[in-house]
């Protein structure tokens, strides 16, 4: 017999211990993937926003438990507006509202008419709305053919009912999957006078980004710019506890996985006691006994991770039709989600496979035999 069909062979005399010790994996496995595209989705839809202007980089206020609740208000529009190397600064008031069941997050974005060019925006069809209108909407062309709709049609959210006035592209999904309104009707509706959700900064040609960033960190207390994915849980609160949960459940998932395994394979070694005896009486070297311990161990870390990851797939599919989550949670299984549970599942079963391995490679065949 093969050492490989020797592996597994003995990997799958106990079936039913196989299998908990697999789901226990498994179950970690879920725990780390799950959260790991949950996080990595949520990251993206944060990005989405702030990249729906054309800008350098992006203010909001610091530290607040969902972007969409940060509140800038105008004075302090102003002074970064003053700040050297910055030219100019666009702010918008970002919302969402419940359009239909399939768009129970449509996003809605007031800004002056005045600064949708400087906002990246290109009006494809129709005309820009009046500062002053209440009742006009520009719609982005995503939206637009989701909802059929087009230029001198009508739309209703928010208890009012809007004409379409011009059909727009910004480049971006999110931001063209959603709707722009006048900046001051916008915010008396949204009872926010005067105040802005996020501010998006353009440079002066040859300026240096970070020391700008720097200086309004230290200027303005309150705010935070923002410019990379890692910066976000500067201003995100949540996002930043999601992150926090999302490393710490891996430590514990590989952790308990690692105990599982390990449990399992000591009570294997327990119960061939003979056979590592006879292996090592007719000349098997340490390492090969220690390694055919550690490969059983990875077989079985290989069986939780292939099962964690289609029950995390599973998972993450009824999490992301959930009303609260719809439109919002876009998960992405790339081929890093697979890799992440393989890598999980590796560690468990490396960890727990160590010390049953060591105790089956160093304990002198006379004792193994007597014992048993």
């Amino acid at each position: 017999m093969t050492f490989t069909r020797l592996v597994l062979h003995n990997v799958g005399v106990k079936k039913l211990r196989l299998a908990l010790t697999a789901l226990a994996v498994a179950i970690g496995v879920v725990t780390v993937v799950s959260l790991g595209v949950v996080t990595s989705s949520l990251k993206t839809s944060e990005l989405a926003i702030m990249q729906t202007g054309r800008a350098d980089f992006t203010i909001a206020q610091k530290s607040v438990a969902d972007l969409l609740a940060s509140s800038i208000d105008q004075a302090q529009t102003a002074r970064v507006n003053a700040e050297p190397g910055v030219a100019n600064v666009v702010g918008v008031l970002i919302g969402t509202t419940r359009l239909n069941a399939a768009n129970p997050q449509f996003l809605e974005i007031g800004i002056d008419p005045s600064q949708l060019t400087n906002f990246g925006v290109t009006v494809v069809t129709g005309r820009p709305f009046a500062p002053s209108a209440g009742n006009e909407i520009l719609l982005g062309w995503r939206a637009a053919q989701n909802l059929g709709k087009g230029v001198g049609d009508h739309l209703q959210f928010n208890d009012t009912t809007y004409q379409i006035v011009g059909i727009y592209s910004t480049g971006q999904s999110l931001g063209d999957a959603g709707a722009m309104l006048p900046l001051v009707p916008f915010q008396t509706y949204q009872r926010q006078p005067d105040q802005l959700t996020l501010l998006f900064v353009q440079a002066t040609p040859r300026a240096n980004i970070p020391t700008i960033q720097a200086r309004i960190d230290h200027d303005f207390p309150a705010l935070v710019a923002i410019r990379t994915v890692s910066e976000f849980g500067r201003a995100d609160r949540s996002l930043a506890l999601i992150q926090a949960a999302d490393r710490g459940s891996t430590v514990l998932a590989v952790v308990i996985g690692a105990i599982v395994v390990m449990s399992a394979m000591t009570m294997t070694f327990v119960e061939r006691m003979r056979e590592f005896g006879v292996l090592a009486a007719i000349g098997w070297p340490r390492r090969r006994v220690m390694g055919m311990i550690m490969s059983e161990a990875l077989i079985i870390g290989l069986l939780g991770a292939s099962v964690g990851s289609f029950l995390a797939w599973v998972a993450v599919r009824a999490v992301q039709h959930l009303p609260s989550l719809v439109g919002v949670l876009h998960p992405d299984f790339t081929s890093g989600v697979f890799g992440r549970a393989l890598y999980t599942a590796a560690a468990m079963s490396l960890i727990g496979g160590a010390y049953p391995a060591l105790r089956a490679a160093f304990t002198s065949p006379m004792e193994e035999l007597r014992d048993e």
